[in-house]
């Protein structure tokens, strides 16, 4: 009798009725991708798509009338909610001391324990910017926490002989989910794809919430990172969220605390009611001040008396960027809760002692802003700066974990805090600063370079001596965008031209050789870098200003395998 010649079922994902799983079946993912883990996500997707949807139409709607000519501002109606005598839930004592921070991809494995080792005080793996959110770094990245939070995780680097494991003492762990705006395309839930975050947020926190428990009660985690938010009406499906969360899983209500990075223009306006939503979950706010700039180009995409300077000009001394900086220090010492500094976005300069030196006394002297102005912590996007930046704030903290006083929004010292006389005229005054046709080259080769690491899957990037994510090329793309769109004069080494898509094609053509020299023929070769260069082009030339470059280029790096029915227990065996 002849031998059967048909083939086994290919493996798949164990999904519940109306989930869909197209992304590549892998054993790992498939103890992360569990029948119950994908009906959590789902349930969470369903109660919550129909707000979020409304969400992003006021989104929507909003620019429209910043479009028009109307400026952000401070709602009327909620001046109730700014005046009231409220605070947080209590600082949990387990993340008091936030003094510095470091931040980076949850995949690679490498990264995530050096991070977690690197003597920060908290390490935030992120699933939004610093990652390019391909199937297999995400998957990857929830294996890589699931294991950093039991405490088993490991790396071998063959190549080295070096073993990687975790210290005795690890930093807290911080996650960060994607954005509202952020679909994930690998998993479908009732035909349409998942939103991005609900998926990042429901499989970390349904695989992990009970290793924070211990016995221990509200505010012990898990800890999140929540961005990209623009209106406190998103900060409410947060809230909801986590109630739902906590409530599935039998935990104390309160338990789940979140960060919220201000990084958008009109949240800055919404900071008091974005904690007042938050109220019982929330763990302060966050300077996201590259994702700022980038928002504030955005939200003025139609006003030409609003040009961004050179993007190294726009710093701190900007007046709206230090407003901004001190009216958050001020919303969240008054409400009882961390007031997280920015990113410090140097590397080492392993070849140059006196450059090196001269980036790390950068650092310095913005960490001694920061915590004179009134931060409790900071970012750092490399282990090398976590010495600097700890011996900047814990010597002026003094052996204080932080610099909240609750009430008034004081600073340290007693004395109201300079945030408390922050207008909407602050928040929006026009930089300063020249414009060159050097800086829109520099805009060309960061963005082209960084997309075309993100397309090839990497989304943390070291450029010129920087660590870029997402939030660096966006500025490159917005501020061409910018330029271009309203004819911008540059200075050209004393020549005045106007910024015009040829000037841009020709800069384009120049800067791509540059690129190729400076990387390699073979590598340029084989990367994705010609792809990058022209969908630079094209979105920093189209006629309306794309909302997210990720967005525009995530269809690109979606990797769609076959649909499979469910898998017997056999097949799973």
């Amino acid at each position: 009798m002849a031998a059967s010649t048909t083939a086994a079922p290919a493996p798949c994902y164990d999904a519940p009725e109306g989930v869909d799983v197209r992304g590549r079946y892998d054993r790992e993912f498939a103890s992360i991708l569990t029948r119950d883990a994908l009906g959590f996500v789902a349930g969470l997707q369903r109660e919550f798509r129909g707000a979020v949807r409304y969400a992003m139409e006021q989104r929507r709607e909003a620019q429209r009338r910043y479009d028009a000519g109307e400026l952000p501002r401070f709602d009327p109606a909620t001046r109730l909610v700014r005046d009231g005598d409220w605070t947080c839930a209590p600082v949990p004592p387990a993340v008091a001391d936030r003094t510095v921070e470091i931040t980076g991809p949850a995949e690679p494995r490498k990264m995530v324990i050096n991070a977690l080792n690197s003597g920060a005080k908290v390490f935030m793996a992120d699933f939004e910017d610093a990652l390019s959110p391909t199937w297999e770094n995400l998957m990857h990245g929830q294996v890589n926490l699931r294991d950093a939070v039991a405490g088993t995780i490991t790396y071998r680097d063959a190549a080295r002989g070096r073993e990687y494991k975790l210290n005795d003492r690890t930093a807290k762990l911080f996650v960060r989910p994607r954005g509202w705006h952020l679909p994930e395309a690998h998993i479908l839930v009732d035909g349409e794809p998942a939103i991005g975050c609900l998926v990042d947020f429901g499989l970390y926190f349904f695989h992990n919430h009970a290793a924070f428990r211990a016995g221990q009660g509200a505010g012990f985690g898990p800890f999140f990172y929540l961005p990209k938010m623009e209106h406190s009406r998103e900060a409410r499906i947060w809230n909801g969220v986590f109630q739902r969360a906590e409530k599935a899983a039998g935990i104390e209500p309160g338990s789940i605390r979140a960060t919220v990075l201000v990084e958008t223009l009109p949240a800055v306006f919404q900071m008091n009611e974005v904690l007042h939503e938050l109220r019982e979950h929330s763990a302060g706010l966050n300077c996201g001040r590259w994702d700022y700039i980038f928002s504030y180009v955005k939200t003025f995409r139609a006003h030409p008396d609003r040009l961004l300077p050179d993007r190294a000009l726009v710093g701190m001394a900007q007046h709206f960027m230090r407003s901004y900086s001190h009216l958050l220090i001020h919303t969240c010492h008054r409400r009882g809760v961390h007031a997280m500094g920015g990113m410090a976005a140097q590397i080492p300069i392993k070849d140059d002692a006196a450059a090196n030196e001269a980036a790390l006394e950068l650092v310095r002297k913005d960490k001694l802003r920061e915590v004179r102005a009134g931060h409790d912590g900071t970012w750092a996007a490399h282990p090398g700066l976590i010495p600097a930046v700890r011996e900047v704030f814990e010597g002026h903290l003094g052996g204080r974990p932080n610099q909240i006083i609750i009430g008034d929004g004081a600073a340290a010292g007693g004395h109201e805090h300079e945030g408390a006389s922050v207008r909407e005229e602050d928040l929006i005054q026009p930089p300063r600063g020249a414009r060159t046709v050097d800086a829109l080259r520099l805009n060309v080769r960061v963005g082209v370079q960084y997309l075309a690491a993100w397309l090839g899957g990497s989304g943390s990037v070291p450029l010129y001596n920087l660590m870029e994510d997402a939030a660096t090329a966006e500025i490159s793309r917005v501020q061409n965008w910018q330029w271009l769109h309203h004819g911008a004069a540059l200075d050209a080494g004393g020549v005045e031209v106007r910024a015009t898509p040829d000037l841009l094609a020709r800069v384009v053509e120049e800067e791509m050789a540059r690129v190729e020299a400076e990387v390699g023929h073979e590598r340029f070769r084989k990367g994705r870098y010609e792809e990058a260069g022209r969908i630079f082009s094209r979105q920093c030339t189209a006629p309306e200003l794309d909302d997210f470059l990720t967005l525009d280029a995530y269809n690109l790096i979606v990797a769609h395998h076959p649909a499979n029915e469910i898998r017997t227990d056999d097949q799973q065996a």
